[in-house]
């Protein structure tokens, strides 16, 4: 068996190894057995995104918590920072997530939260894995040991009420149109709701998920039609989630769809300005854009970076004492309000900053200069080191010859599918494109 956990969780295909009921079960069993002690019933959380194979891993996962001694609640969709926080708020051992997150319908996850609300550690999952590559040898409680299931009917409504509070009372969105794209996903009842409470005009697009439309031309990854909706309705904003609702893109009152990196930029400075901002210093990833540099060196902000993945750039926080980090996916994560990212929490602070500086999102994110970009995935057959392979090393240094300081290239590979990711950064947007294809062409053909 190789490694099952990746940067997020287990994931795959559904019904295919290890997305399989059997293998769901087993997981169950292990989690189970990793939080018991003697004497001692964990009690589990469980929540899903709409995936159509979320019911077959949610009643599997049962199976095995119970089975392994664990009572597990299952809360329905929720989006996975609402697992988190009911994980600490009903103090249970662990918080379990159904979902691939941004990936297509055909996939699933699983992904494992500690009674802190922060992932699993290293060290926990691979004694997760240890316990299934042993054959499940670790011992089945007796009979009268068995854990017991039952349902949080009102789950949804705990975690609304845990993000109004993290909303200033003296800001006020009374009024004010808001476009949410919920990527016929997990927020898709939640966040409309919620956005109603604080007295928005809300606007609900692709929140009727039929289990195989998550993700579908909308959510984070395409603010296409939430841009045009914005623009057409006359917002002050639109908000993009994902499918978990982990992470968001926001679109300004103009229809203009800001980075990650923006939002980061635009919540760090408020932050500073009121002297919130902890050391002052911000968590980016080696994904963050140039642009993020300067506009932080003329702010006198410090920053650092991690590699990719919440789970480097929460690390990273915790040991460097931030408050405030994220990623250009619009994974952002806000340790004053919460332990991981959140999506509605994101929106939340833009809109908080919006209403403290009474401008425009348009006006806020001109704090930040975005340099041409350009990402390329690239599906590969095998992973190799791609510093010691002529071929794609080779074009890579021409390219960083060619940008010298006006550009950089970043190649990696994906923690969570099996792609070799590619983005340049330079001066214009054709040279950035021209390179970025030159080294796609080449891990295409010399990695598949």
């Amino acid at each position: 068996m190789g490694r099952l956990f990746g940067t997020d969780g287990i994931r795959g295909r559904a019904n295919e190894y290890p997305m399989t009921a059997e293998m769901a079960m087993k997981i169950g069993q292990a989690v189970a057995y990793l939080f018991k002690g003697p004497g001692h019933i964990p009690l589990i959380i469980l929540g899903k995104d709409t995936r159509i194979s979320g019911d077959m891993i949610e009643n599997a996962l049962i199976a095995g918590l119970c089975s392994g001694g664990a009572n597990a609640v299952a809360v329905g969709v929720l989006p996975t920072p609402g697992i988190a926080f009911l994980t600490g708020y009903m103090k249970a051992e662990a918080g379990i997530v159904i979902s691939a997150s941004h990936n297509p319908f055909e996939d699933n996850g699983i992904k494992i939260f500690g009674s802190d609300g922060c992932k699993l550690t290293e060290e926990q999952e691979q004694t997760i894995e240890e316990l299934l590559s042993d054959g499940l040898s670790f011992p089945i409680p007796l009979p009268q040991e068995c854990g017991r299931a039952s349902r949080l009917p009102d789950a949804g409504g705990r975690y609304i009420s845990f993000l109004r509070q993290t909303f200033p009372e003296m800001i006020s969105v009374a009024g004010a149109g808001i476009v949410l794209d919920c990527a016929n996903g997990a927020t898709s009842k939640v966040a409309p709701a919620l956005f109603r409470q604080l007295g928005a005009r809300v606007t609900a697009l692709f929140s009727k998920p039929n289990g195989i439309n998550i993700n579908v031309n909308c959510g984070s990854q395409h603010p296409g039609e939430l841009a045009g909706a914005v623009v057409k309705k006359r917002a002050a904003a639109g908000f993009a989630f994902d499918g978990d609702g982990d992470r968001m893109i926001a679109v300004d009152e103009k229809g203009t769809v800001l980075t990650g990196d923006q939002m980061l930029a635009i919540c760090a400075a408020s932050l500073k300005k009121e002297g919130k901002l902890a050391n002052n210093l911000v968590i980016r990833t080696v994904m963050s854009n140039i642009g993020m540099s300067i506009s932080f060196r003329k702010m006198g902000i410090d920053s650092v970076m991690t590699d990719v993945g919440d789970r480097a750039v929460l690390q990273e926080m915790r040991s460097r004492g931030a408050v405030i980090g994220g990623e250009d996916s619009g994974h952002l994560i806000f340790l004053n309000h919460h332990t991981t990212g959140d999506g509605i929490i994101t929106a939340l602070q833009l809109l908080e900053v919006m209403g403290k500086e009474r401008k425009p999102l348009s006006e806020l994110a001109k704090i930040m200069t975005v340099f041409p970009q350009t990402l390329i995935n690239v599906g590969v057959k095998r992973r190799e080191d791609t510093t010691s392979v002529p071929e794609i090393a080779r074009i890579v240094k021409d390219v960083e010859d060619r940008l010298g300081k006006d550009g950089r290239v970043l190649v990696r590979y994906s923690g969570t599918q099996n792609l070799c990711r590619v983005m340049v950064e330079g001066p214009t947007a054709e040279l950035t494109r021209q390179c970025c294809r030159r080294i796609a062409e080449a891990v295409k053909e010399t990695l598949n």
